[in-house]
């Protein structure tokens, strides 16, 4: 028998027989600011104490706790009356469990709705977040998801929407285009940064690199622009809205930038929001080293020992506290003096340019010495204007004409006879070069890193009939900030990128001087561009890509450290069958039953993702195989043939 009471906070103690043990201490702050503002909404369930007139809280320690931290608040009293239902304590435990077992928290788009119908009731967000406890960020939150299409906030309900999914959709409040949207994406596009970029096709991201240019969406926004903000970017992003504004701002900053190039004298200077794809088709012109002036020089030397006594004074804690600042000085005149050793010829000058664009970063980078087409017609147009006494030349071979100067005609070795000539240069150059591994090294490093680092398009190439190939994923990875193997690959890519000379004309010289630990680095770096383990439909290179599995087991990879089996990765892009047969092989048959008794693929998927998390279970292309061989010499020891 089941009676109300009112006993007093004080006389209430926690029950021993509560199966709940663990509670969540900002939980409870927000339980007692949502007490504070409406009250003991549900009676605790108790029991009696051992010590008369007390009582065990057998359902309801949360709200005990609430109201204590109420107490300490001083915004109820000690002995704050509180209504009780009293039961019976013989099953105390059933009853915490059944109270905790059988409940359901709301619905999320229910609780938006619900915030929403405060909001629309005259409640303010500040008022509506102290009253729940929660951010104002995060009420603005709620009522933006309650503004998206009544139609894809049901999708939500049926578990056919994720919450990230829906979340994209606040970037727009238009219902009409919010449902176009997501009905013409296909199922296995759907992500959250596609929708974003669909609904805002006439603004741009706060990622965007003339919006990094600009100094971002805050320096833009003062600047008088109008924006937008995405209210679930955790890193206040959202988007520019006048973008005539934006581009005003941003070439007026690459002007800024490019100003310099156009008073040295070079052919031409331009700006570009991007780095132009055809400048890795065209030659380029570098610098030539030139020395210091006697006074730069001697500036030069003195500042870098100075910066070492530095140096040793700050790594003895010794140093004064302006070391540092001074440190940074130095370095800042040292890269000043470090630039004066390099010049550019006033004739290469004269016929190339500069473009001065936005690079991935945000920053603004010159591409310099740049020959265009135009300027290489002009050039020889140039050329034939002269009158054509020049002095001998050589043809390429190095050799095949030796030129008589102005007093007689050049003499031209025959074909025939420079191609056996040369042939026999190249048997020399291969004896030698067996005999010296520490060449060849550089010179196949150099070889290869021609064709991934300058684009394979440089004038340089290599004594080497040396090829690599180098597939972009690209094709395949269509976002590759997912990827985690991307992401690190890439950040190889620009670190090598900084390391190795700017000029190909340099790269085998600097090979030279490398030692063979680090060529051997750069070898595998340049090796790694050429894997490929991609199985298309129709290829010749099966054996190819069975040997990745054979690369993989020598490298002893954990493809779990690369790749995780979430609904995104894998189980959206399979039809149920093949989900059901995933969580069949990864958890058995218990929890496949789980899959297969869903009644929407969506709810399949989200219940695979449950399931598989933290298995480390992989779909089979994704895997490193296993060696055959050897596991068929485990299975002949492990079934030994019968004696004869």
């Amino acid at each position: 028998m089941t009676t109300t009471i009112i006993i007093e906070l004080n006389k209430l103690d926690a029950d021993p027989r509560n199966v709940r043990k663990t509670y969540d201490p900002a939980k409870i702050a927000e339980l007692a600011a949502n007490i504070d503002a409406e009250g003991v909404l549900q009676n605790l369930v108790v029991r009696a104490g051992e010590k008369r007139g007390r009582y065990y809280v057998t359902a309801g320690e949360r709200r005990r706790k609430a109201l204590l931290l109420l107490v300490e608040q001083g915004k109820i009293a000690k002995n704050h009356p509180v209504e009780c239902k009293v039961r019976d304590g013989a099953n105390a435990t059933e009853t915490s469990l059944s109270e905790n077992i059988f409940r359901e928290d709301m619905h999320p788009v229910d609780q938006f709705e619900a915030f929403s119908t405060m909001a629309d009731g005259g409640k303010s967000i500040a008022d509506i977040a102290a009253h729940f406890s929660v951010t104002e960020i995060i009420v603005r939150r709620r009522l933006a998801l309650a503004k998206v299409s009544p139609r894809l906030l049901e999708l939500h309900r049926d578990g056919v929407m994720t919450f990230e999914q829906l979340s994209a959709f606040t970037v727009s409040d238009d219902h009409e285009r919010q449902e176009q949207v997501w009905d013409n994406l296909p199922g296995w596009d759907r992500h959250a940064n596609r929708i974003k970029s669909n609904l805002v096709t006439g603004e741009v991201a706060s990622t965007d690199r003339r919006v990094k240019l600009i100094g971002g969406l805050d320096a833009y926004e003062q600047a008088g622009g109008a924006v937008r903000r995405d209210l679930f970017d955790e890193q206040g992003g959202g988007y520019v809205l006048d973008v005539a504004l934006l581009d005003k701002f941003a070439s007026e900053r690459l002007d800024k930038v490019a100003a310099p190039y156009r008073e040295q004298g070079w052919k031409w200077v331009e700006t570009a929001f991007a780095r132009p794809d055809w400048i890795f088709n065209i030659p380029r012109i570098y610098p030539q080293e030139v020395e210091l002036s006697a006074e730069d020089q001697a500036d030069h030397d003195a500042l870098a020992s100075e910066r070492d006594d530095l140096a040793e004074l700050i790594d003895n804690d010794v140093a004064g506290d302006d070391a540092g600042q001074r440190v940074a000085e130095i370095d800042r005149r040292l890269d000043e003096l470090s630039g004066k050793q390099e010049a550019y010829r006033p004739d290469d000058m004269a016929r190339s340019g500069v473009i001065v664009f936005i690079n991935h970063s945000g920053k603004a980078e010159a591409a310099i010495g740049i020959v265009r087409e135009e300027d290489e017609a002009e050039e020889t147009e140039d050329d034939a204007n002269n009158d054509g006494t020049g002095s001998g030349e050589t043809n390429a071979a190095g050799g095949g004409n030796i030129g008589a100067g102005k007093s007689g005609p050049k003499f031209a070795h025959p074909q025939a006879l420079i191609e056996v000539l040369t042939a026999k240069k190249t048997a020399a150059l291969r004896v030698e070069l067996a005999h010296n591994p520490d060449v060849a090294l550089a010179a196949v490093v150099h070889a290869m890193l021609l064709r991934i680092s300058y684009g394979g398009l440089v004038s340089e190439q290599s004594a080497l009939q040396v090829s690599i190939t180098h597939e972009r994923m690209g094709k395949w990875i269509k976002q590759p900030a997912d990827c985690a193997a991307s992401v690190a690959f890439e950040s190889l890519q620009e670190n090598y990128g900084h390391k190795i000379p700017g000029n190909p004309a340099d790269l085998f010289d600097w090979c030279l001087a490398q030692s063979r630990e680090e060529l051997l680095s750069l070898l595998a770096y340049a090796a790694a561009h050429a894997v490929n383990a991609v199985e298309v439909k129709y290829s010749d290179r099966r054996n190819g890509i069975e040997q990745a599995n054979q690369l993989g087991r020598a490298l002893k990879v954990d493809m779990t450290d690369w790749f995780e089996t979430t609904a995104d990765s894998y189980f959206s892009h399979i039809n149920r069958r093949g989900i059901e047969q995933a969580v069949l092989e990864a958890q058995g048959s218990d929890a496949a039953l789980a899959v297969s008794a869903a009644s929407k693929k969506a709810e399949a998927v989200l219940i695979a993702e449950r399931r598989i998390k933290g298995s480390g279970w992989l779909p089979a292309p994704v895997r490193i195989a296993a060696d055959p061989n050897a596991e068929a010499e485990a299975e002949a020891q492990s079934f030994p043939m019968a004696a004869e």
